[in-house]
């Protein structure tokens, strides 16, 4: 039985990803399984890491989820590692390792290949020895790395993980630079992938960045924002490609949102006026903030439209910063996502030297 560790930042695609691969590994003739050691408190729903749940559902697996998922990363995680650790000890945090291999080797059971799909940043939970690397050297995984550079910036990350990993002696079968957007896909092909090669890091894909699996729903922001429906209710699928923030007059509210489409506006709910001029252009979702309840006109023009209209109580830059750190989520019934995540790796993703590693 051999384990593949997908590994990379929040944002870079691990799901779809992981979607992709388990459709062509499963062509291969192999048996499947999937483990999320460390799951993320932004991608949780109904206390459940929503990623397990819709690999759970591809692959018919039988395990529970608390066997798939097992703690929860987020900026005060090491106080809820006190349930499987001595308080006084940080030492015996060590136990959580323990807790790690003893559920990777349940769903490891009857499986060929167990796909290993890490946490929001390869160095989450490093305190305790529960990080992508850590982890895929206690478990002897293979590892794939998963990048999206969208600068010279992000490059440099990619080299600096591909160059720790290599100095823990982790077999890395490759790289996959993916949801890189198109403005800098030729970039990518022409500048970032030679550089990684020539430096000993191949690069098996390039994938472009493809809304229907990259952009969130309406749905998922009102979940992360924890956001009242206040119209457009029918509409919470739609996608959210771009977001703005409104806090000018009318007039340069209109110019500036012209230049966006699909994107989510947000605003003071007393802006009336900025709100007007959104629901004007392609807007997919107007988000009030500081919980000031709108002028009914604005409603009644959303409905009309048929734009949802949330209100929250954040203020207006906590809104913000939660919109920046959402990512799509595949859901297990999410067809239309399935199947160009099956569809990107099938064209721009060689899998062959991984399909070896695993054979070999």
């Amino acid at each position: 039985m051999k384990s593949l560790y997908v590994i990379g930042m929040a944002g870079s695609g691990k799901t779809a990803l992981c979607v992709g691969l388990a459709e062509r590994f499963r062509e291969e003739g192999l048996r499947v399984s999937f483990f999320k050691p460390v799951g993320n408190v932004a991608g949780l729903r109904k206390n459940q890491d929503m990623d397990a749940v819709l690999m759970k559902d591809l692959l018919g697996m039988e395990n529970p989820l608390e066997d798939i998922v097992l703690f929860t990363t987020g900026p005060s995680y090491l106080t809820s590692l006190t349930t499987y650790c001595d308080k006084q000890s940080i030492g015996q945090y060590s136990l959580a390792g323990v807790e790690v291999k003893r559920a990777f080797d349940k769903v490891a059971a009857n499986a060929d290949l167990v796909l290993i799909e890490g946490t929001t940043s390869p160095q989450a939970m490093a305190s305790v020895g529960l990080d992508a690397f850590t982890l895929a050297r206690e478990l002897g995984s293979m590892v794939l790395m998963v990048s999206r550079i969208a600068n010279d910036l992000d490059l440099d990350t990619a080299l600096l993980y591909n160059s720790y990993a290599r100095a823990l002696n982790l077999p890395v079968v490759g790289n996959v630079l993916n949801n890189v957007p198109r403005t800098i896909l030729d970039k990518s092909k022409g500048v970032y992938k030679p550089i990684l090669e020539k430096q000993g890091f191949p690069v098996l894909g390039v994938i472009p960045s493809h809304t229907e699996i990259t952009s969130p729903t309406v749905e998922e922001i009102c979940d992360v924002l924890t956001a009242e429906v206040l119209a457009g209710k029918a509409n919470l699928q739609n996608l959210v490609e771009d977001v703005l923030i409104g806090a000018m007059t009318f007039e340069s509210a209109l110019r500036y949102f012209r230049r966006s489409t699909n994107k989510a506006v947000v605003t003071g709910g007393d802006r009336s006026d900025v709100a007007l001029a959104a629901l004007e252009t392609s807007t997919s979702v107007l988000i009030l903030t500081g919980g000031l309840f709108p002028d009914i006109g604005v409603l009644n023009k959303a409905e009309e439209k048929g734009i949802p209209v949330l209100l929250v109580q954040d203020d207006t830059y906590t809104a913000v910063q939660k919109l920046r750190a959402i990512t799509r989520k595949i859901k297990p019934h999410d067809e239309q996502g399935i199947r160009v995540a099956r569809e990107t790796i099938r064209e721009h993703c060689d899998c062959d030297p991984i399909v070896d590693a695993i054979r070999g």
